[in-house]
């Protein structure tokens, strides 16, 4: 692969790949490295993509391993860390800010399938394709996520 296709992909995916990250491992520090980790990779790869789509989907499974990696790894269980998101991202509606919120405390296997079919638009088939996962496994996912969210924002509403 050359540089400037390099650059170009960089440029076109860097921000999918650190929201997939942020969405798995809930930690800007963290979804940074697996970003950067992500597209070293790619740059090692030598892999034949076909499309732009077919990268896409290459880097976001990249970055699901790199996640997984890193929660299985020796540092992680024996490190905690003091501030585990700096700063979720800022949207005009505070509603839609608090259901980022609540998507991002939701256990990782529930967020990472919210995030990609809401955020990212991917269809049940290819986010099982992405993850390693049944279809019917991904939308059990989105169904229990869901209602998760539904109890959640219910609950914070009533006392509002």
């Amino acid at each position: 692969m050359d540089s400037s296709e390099f650059n170009r992909i960089v440029d076109k995916y860097a921000d999918v790949v650190f929201r997939s990250a942020l969405s798995f491992c809930k930690n800007k520090s963290d979804a940074e490295d697996i970003t950067q980790n992500t597209f070293m990779k790619l740059l090692k790869s030598e892999a034949d993509f076909e499309n732009d789509d077919h990268i896409r989907k290459w880097l976001i499974r990249v970055a699901a391993n790199e996640s997984k990696s890193l929660w299985r790894s020796f540092w992680r269980k024996k490190v905690v860390s003091f501030n585990d998101l700096d700063k979720e991202p800022e949207y005009i509606d505070s509603e839609k800010n608090e259901i980022f919120a609540e998507i991002m405390k939701l256990p990782e296997k529930y967020s990472m399938v919210l995030h990609l079919y809401y955020y990212e638009s991917y269809q049940c088939d290819e986010i099982a394709s992405v993850l390693g996962i049944s279809e019917s496994n991904v939308q059990t996912r989105l169904m229990r996520a869901r209602k998760m969210l539904k109890d959640k924002l219910g609950e914070a509403w009533l006392y509002e």
